[in-house]
C-alpha cells in the first residue's frame, strides 16, 4: 500500500472514531492544535493502562492530566504547552500500537476534556470494612498450603465459573443453605487460628467471633460469581472474605446503586449490618479490572488466579434483622416472597400481567416475531424423520415449521396467538405450561422458548420444567430459553440492548442511560397489593422480578395526540434469570441430565436429556 493510500486510510478511521467520541462526550473537535488530545479508539474497555500511555508519551511531551473513562474505548490527554501536544500527535497518531490487539491508535485535537469521574471514589456500603495486608506473604503461603492437605479444590458441577471446597459444613448451592445436622469431617484448618486474635485486635467488637464454616473459592481470569446475599437464616453476622494470590474488584448493589471495591491481595473484607443483609455482592466475570492509580486516575489491571477464604458462623436462631426485603427468615404477609402467599399471589400476577396482557397485544406481538433464532432452529432440525416435538408456549408458531419432516405440535395459553397459528394451519391447542394435557413419555423433543420467565414463583418455574420432562420419552431432549438479567456477555451487548437507539446513535452515553434509568425507575402497586418495579425498555435490568412495558403500535399515535402515557402501554411480568439459576432449577428435576448450558443473545439456555427412570431395589 502506498504512503498516500495509507494516509487516506488513517484519515478515514480518524474521522469516524473522533465523530463517535465527540457525539458521546459533547466536546467539539478542533481542526487546529490545542492542549487537549483524544485517543479515539483505545481506553479502559480495550485494556489500555495508564503506564502504557505515560511510557509512550513522555518521549515527546509531559501529560499534565489523563482522563480514562469507565466502559469506554477512548480517553483524553491534557498538556501544559500546545507544542507538547503537537509533538505527541505527530509521533503517535496512526503509529503507536496501543489499541486493542496492538492496533495503532487514532488521535484528534479537542477543545476541552471531560470532567474526571472516578466510580471507585464512592463510599463503601454501610457495614463494610476493608483491612489491607491483613496477613503477611509468609502467612498467605501457609494458608494456601493448608487447604490442599487432604484433597484438592475441585469444580462443582453447577459452578462453571470457579472451583470450591468446603470446611466445617457444606454450602448447598441449590438452596443457598447449610444443613447444621451434617457437619463435615474436614474442619477449618488450624492454620486459620492466627486470624481471630488479629481480628479482635483490629476490630474489638469481633473479639469473640470465631467461624465454623469456610468456603474456599478459586477464580481464574474471566471467572466470577453472580450478585447474591448470603442467606440470612443460615449464617450469623458478619461474613468475612480473605483475598489471596491476587487482587479483584467486587461489586455491591442495592436498589440501583452500585459500588465497586478493589479487594487487594492479602486483604480481609468484613461484611456486617446493612452490607451483610441488604446489599448483594458479586464479581463480574472478566479478564481485567478497572482500578485507581496512585495519582487517582483510572487504569486497567489484568486478573490472575485468586483464592478467597469466606468465613461464616452457622446461625442457630431465626434472623431478627431489620432488613426484611432479602430476609428468608421473615414472613411478611404483604411480601411477594412470603411462603404462605407466594403461590396464590403468583397465580394472580400471571393472570393480570401475563395472560390478560398477551390477549390484548397478541396481533401486534405476532407481527414482531418472524425469524426463528438460529440455535433453536438448529436444535429442531437435529431430530430425525417422524419425531414428535412439542412447543410449549408456542406463541405465533414461528418454530412449528422449522423441521417439516417431524410432527410439531404447539400449545399456548393465549387464544389470540393460537388464532394466528390456526390461520397458518398449524397443529395447536390451548393449555397452561404448568399442566400439559399430553400423555407421559410421548414426545421425542420439547421446547420452551421465552416462557418460564413469565412464571412468578420458583415453584411454578420448576413445575413447568417437570412437565417438559414428563412428556418426553426416555432419551428425548428438551430446550429452554429464558431472559438473562445480564444482557451483556464478554462486553458484547445483546440484541435487546442494541435496540436502544439513543445510546447506539450516540445521543447519550451508556453511563448517562444508566443514570437516567435509575432516576426514572419506579415501583407500582398492583391491584393485589404487590409492589413491583417497572423496567425501562432496552436498558440493563436492575432487578430480577420486574414489569416490562409493551406499547401497542396501533395506539401509539393516538396516545401521543392525547398526551396519555398509559393508554397503549401494557406491563408484562418477567423474572429475569441470574447466571446458573436455570441450571440449578433443572438439577432439581428427577431423571434429566443437562447436556449443554449456554448464553445466547441475552438468554440463558439449557439443553437437557431425559434418562431412564432408576429402578428401586426391594
Amino acid at each position: 500500500m502506498t504512503t498516500i493510500n495509507l494516509d487516506k486510510k488513517i484519515r478515514r478511521k480518524q474521522i469516524r472514531c473522533r465523530a463517535i467520541v465527540s457525539n458521546e462526550t459533547q466536546i467539539p473537535i478542533s481542526d487546529d492544535p490545542t492542549l487537549f488530545i483524544g485517543i479515539c479508539n483505545a481506553g479502559l474497555s480495550t485494556g489500555l493502562t495508564e503506564d502504557s500511555i505515560i511510557q509512550q508519551t513522555q518521549k515527546h511531551g509531559k501529560v499534565s492530566k489523563l482522563i480514562m473513562i469507565p466502559n469506554k474505548s477512548y480517553c483524553f490527554l491534557q498538556f501544559n504547552e500546545v507544542q507538547e501536544a503537537i509533538n505527541v500527535f505527530q509521533s503517535m497518531h496512526g503509529q503507536a500500537e496501543l489499541g486493542q490487539n496492538s492496533t495503532v491508535i487514532y488521535m484528534s485535537y479537542f477543545k476541552d476534556i471531560p470532567k474526571a469521574e472516578n466510580p471507585l471514589d464512592k463510599e463503601l456500603p454501610p457495614g463494610t470494612i476493608l483491612i489491607e495486608n491483613f496477613v503477611t506473604p509468609d502467612e498467605e503461603s501457609v494458608l494456601l498450603a493448608s487447604i490442599n492437605n487432604d484433597s484438592p479444590i475441585v469444580v462443582v458441577g453447577s459452578l462453571k465459573n470457579r472451583s470450591v471446597k468446603h470446611f466445617g459444613y457444606e454450602f448447598l448451592y441449590g438452596s443457598n443453605l447449610v444443613d447444621p445436622s451434617k457437619p463435615l469431617e474436614t474442619k477449618i484448618p488450624k492454620e486459620c487460628d492466627i486470624l481471630w486474635e488479629r481480628l479482635g485486635q483490629k476490630q474489638p467488637s469481633l473479639k469473640s467471633f470465631k467461624p465454623d464454616q469456610l468456603t474456599v473459592n478459586q477464580y481464574m481470569p474471566g471467572h466470577g460469581i453472580p450478585p447474591h446475599v448470603d442467606t440470612h437464616s443460615a449464617f450469623d453476622d458478619p461474613i468475612l472474605s480473605l483475598s489471596l494470590e491476587s487482587d479483584v474488584v467486587m461489586d455491591f448493589r442495592k436498589n440501583g446503586q452500585r459500588v465497586s471495591v478493589l479487594l487487594p491481595q492479602r486483604s480481609l473484607l468484613i461484611m456486617s449490618g446493612e452490607c451483610r443483609y441488604d446489599w448483594t455482592h458479586g464479581i463480574t466475570p472478566r479478564i481485567m479490572d478497572v482500578i485507581k492509580t496512585p495519582s487517582n486516575n483510572l487504569t486497567t489491571q489484568l486478573r490472575n488466579k485468586r483464592t478467597s477464604f469466606t468465613f461464616r458462623k452457622i446461625r442457630t436462631t431465626p434472623c431478627n434483622c431489620i432488613y426484611p426485603t432479602l430476609c428468608n427468615s421473615r414472613e411478611e404477609k404483604t411480601s411477594f416472597k412470603s411462603k404462605e402467599l407466594v403461590e396464590n399471589l403468583a397465580k394472580k400476577v400471571e393472570e393480570m400481567n401475563v395472560h390478560s396482557i398477551y390477549e390484548k397485544i397478541a396481533n401486534h406481538f405476532s407481527e414482531t416475531r418472524h425469524s426463528p433464532w438460529p440455535n433453536v432452529a438448529e436444535f429442531l432440525s437435529s431430530f430425525p424423520i417422524g419425531s414428535v416435538i412439542i412447543d410449549i408456549g408456542c406463541g405465533n408458531g414461528k418454530y412449528l415449521s422449522s423441521n417439516k419432516e417431524t410432527l410439531q405440535i404447539g400449545c399456548d395459553r393465549s387464544s389470540g396467538l393460537l388464532n394466528v397459528c390456526s390461520s397458518n394451519k398449524q397443529h395447536v391447542f390451548k393449555c397452561d405450561c404448568l399442566s400439559v394435557p399430553i400423555r407421559s413419555s410421548t414426545a421425542d423433543g420439547v421446547i420452551s422458548i421465552a416462557v418460564i420467565h413469565h412464571l412468578a414463583s420458583e415453584a411454578r418455574r420448576l413445575q413447568s420444567i417437570n412437565e417438559m420432562a414428563r412428556v418426553l420419552r426416555t432419551d428425548g431432549t428438551g430446550l429452554i430459553y429464558v431472559w438473562a438479567k445480564n444482557q451483556k456477555a464478554n462486553s458484547k451487548k445483546s440484541s435487546y440492548l442494541r435496540q436502544n437507539k439513543a445510546v447506539n446513535k450516540g445521543k447519550i452515553s451508556e453511563a448517562e442511560q444508566r443514570q437516567k434509568t435509575q432516576a426514572e425507575s419506579q415501583e407500582i402497586n398492583l391491584e393485589i397489593d404487590i409492589q413491583l418495579p417497572v423496567h425501562t425498555n432496552r436498558t440493563e435490568f436492575l432487578e430480577q422480578d420486574v414489569l416490562v412495558p409493551w406499547k401497542l403500535k396501533s395506539q401509539k399515535k393516538q396516545q401521543e395526540e392525547n398526551n396519555d402515557k398509559s393508554s397503549s402501554t401494557f406491563l408484562r411480568f418477567y423474572h429475569v434469570f441470574e447466571e446458573n439459576e436455570l441450571e440449578n432449577l433443572c438439577k432439581k428435576v428427577p431423571n434429566i441430565v443437562i447436556e449443554r448450558s449456554f448464553y445466547d443473545q441475552g438468554n440463558h439456555c439449557i439443553v437437557f436429556r431425559k434418562l431412564k427412570k432408576k429402578s428401586v431395589d426391594n
